[in-house]
């Protein structure tokens, strides 16, 4: 009988809220499934959290393998890792999947050295394909394809690991789109027992300080972004008024936030967010491929670069070249004019 290839999904939440990026990966997970004839299983820990079973299913899951227990109720490496391995070891996941983000870029090395097994951090997109070893030119069927940027992002790596199970990857946020929840999905919410042993629990939680971000970028239907073309801080408060005016948030180039123009919050690109506006603003950003892998898949892209030949250009639907610092006081005065 040949062992079912199941796609796992870490899903993670915070106070009753579930993370975007693991609704993401469960709808990227269904993807994967049908191409290997399994199905997708997501782990839900934490305390008081059964009720989410639902939405995940909602989102995409067809098992939900919740953990609900009081030892779980914050996040603490080796609780949740020993949940997710000791699962793991028994169920044999074909693929384990989790965000890459604080929680998930802890959690995941810990979990794939309990099993052994590889694991491939920050990807941007997971397929499912053949692959012949090099060395004894053995034929592997359907692995994951591990996809993420590597030397800076200058080349985009294809990384299989055809020995060891499960397949582990974590993936940035925002690089794969979620199903809208379909109240209609049916799934199975199987309650599962972990075992500690006094070696979990040595660490304790004293306080907990939670910022919320005030920024929006994924949601955004227009994001005005800055980069090193800007000159200084106060020129940067034309891209904020800019916003202001559309509506919209405002993004920055990974060069504008080393400046110390913005916050790293609101940075775009590899290193920082995928957003997909319905109109994205590049003002002064060169369009190096590290910032456009973050919003090339923008519905609109208007670029203003002194550089005919600046890479932004070739993504962009309408090219303006000219000096940021001249343009955009007149694209606010004609949005000021409209207005009145």
């Amino acid at each position: 009988m040949t062992e079912a290839k199941n796609v796992w999904v870490f899903v993670e939440q915070t106070d009753g809220q579930l993370a975007d990026v693991s609704l993401e990966l469960l709808a990227k997970g269904q993807e994967l499934a049908l191409a290997l004839g399994g199905q997708v299983w997501a782990l839900l820990c934490g305390h008081q959290v059964s009720a989410l079973a639902q939405t995940v299913i909602q989102y995409g899951a067809d098992r939900v393998l919740v953990a609900d227990q009081v030892e779980l109720s914050l996040y603490r490496t080796q609780p949740y890792a020993r949940v997710a391995a000791d699962l793991a070891c028994e169920r044999k996941p074909y693929i384990f999947l989790f965000g890459a983000t604080p929680v998930g870029r802890d959690l995941a090395p810990r979990v794939a050295s309990a099993l052994r097994a590889g694991l491939t951090a920050d990807c941007t997109d997971l397929q499912i394909g053949d692959y012949t070893s090099r060395t004894d030119k053995q034929l592997y069927h359907n692995l994951l394809y591990q996809i993420r940027p590597a030397f800076g992002g200058n080349v985009m790596a294809t990384i299989v690991n055809p020995r060891c199970h499960p397949q582990m990857a974590t993936v940035r946020e925002g690089v794969m789109r979620r199903w809208e929840p379909d109240a209609s999905r049916q799934g199975v919410v199987e309650p599962v027992s972990p075992a500690f042993d006094a070696r979990d629990l040595v660490v304790q939680v004293l306080s907990r300080e939670t910022r919320r971000s005030t920024v929006n970028l994924k949601a955004a239907p227009v994001v005005v972004a800055g980069g090193a073309g800007i000159d200084s801080k106060e020129e940067f408060e034309l891209i904020r008024e800019l916003a202001h005016l559309l509506g919209g948030e405002v993004g920055a180039s990974r060069a504008a936030v080393d400046a110390g123009y913005i916050d790293r919050e609101h940075q775009v690109g590899q290193t920082g967010l995928t957003v997909r506006p319905r109109l994205y603003i590049a003002a002064g950003i060169s369009g190096a491929v590290q910032h456009r892998a973050g919003m090339d898949e923008s519905n609109k892209i208007i670029a203003i670069n002194t550089d005919p030949n600046a890479p932004i250009f070739q993504i962009a639907h309408y090219k303006i070249v000219g000096d940021a610092a001249e343009v955009l006081p007149l694209l606010i005065q004609a949005l000021r004019e409209k207005a009145k």
